[in-house]
């Protein structure tokens, strides 16, 4: 039996976490590149979004020559 995630569909890496990848979705935000110049404290103001996800965002984007705002 196959259980569906609540999980949107993103490109972001699996240790950002549910709740995080769900708060960053219905902001909009569904690949790694739209968060480029993005403003850290923007989104983590988003409910879901702490240290740790912004952590693993911030490192993956730096391994494509990217960075938050």
């Amino acid at each position: 039996m196959a259980i569906a995630s609540d999980r949107p569909e993103t490109d972001f890496p699996r240790a950002v976490g549910a709740p995080a990848t769900r708060a960053l979705a219905a902001a909009g935000h569904t690949r790694l590149d739209q968060l480029a110049g993005v403003p850290a404290a923007e989104l983590a103001a988003l409910h879901g979004v702490g240290p740790k996800a912004l952590r693993v965002l911030g490192e993956a984007l730096a391994e494509r020559g990217l960075s938050l705002g």
